[in-house]
């Protein structure tokens, strides 16, 4: 019965791990508030999106991520937001926050690794 239940535990995991995928992700980086628009209506919203903006304090409560090119917008875990945060605030850049983020995807959710603005 023990060997039985270490088994099913074992493939359990294993079944986890299989969800979970190693990525890099590009695509423009945008606080959740402010990504149904993009959703919505696309690159160009997405791209148009300012950093002013996305510092703005409820921006910024709402949380991360990035909207890719498919049009999709993954969410950043807690250390992602983090990254997120302190890159819009050492960048320069007003507006077309193009990122590129490594991690692991788990359905709509990337925990992050490292983050770039380009």
């Amino acid at each position: 019965m023990k060997l039985h239940r270490g088994l099913t535990r074992l493939f359990l995991l294993t079944g986890l791990a299989g969800v979970l995928s190693a990525a890099e992700v590009e695509g423009v980086l945008m606080d959740k508030m402010c990504s149904m628009k993009a959703v919505k209506e696309g690159q160009k919203a997405a791209a148009m999106h300012t950093r002013q903006c996305a510092m703005m304090p409820d921006c910024e409560k709402s949380g991360y991520g990035v909207f890719t090119a498919d049009n999709k917008y993954l969410v950043f875990d807690a250390a992602g937001n983090e990254q997120a945060a302190a890159a819009l605030k050492s960048s320069k850049k007003k507006d077309n926050l193009k990122v590129k983020v490594s991690g692991e995807v788990d359905g709509e959710t990337i925990k992050v690794a490292s983050l770039k603005l380009q």
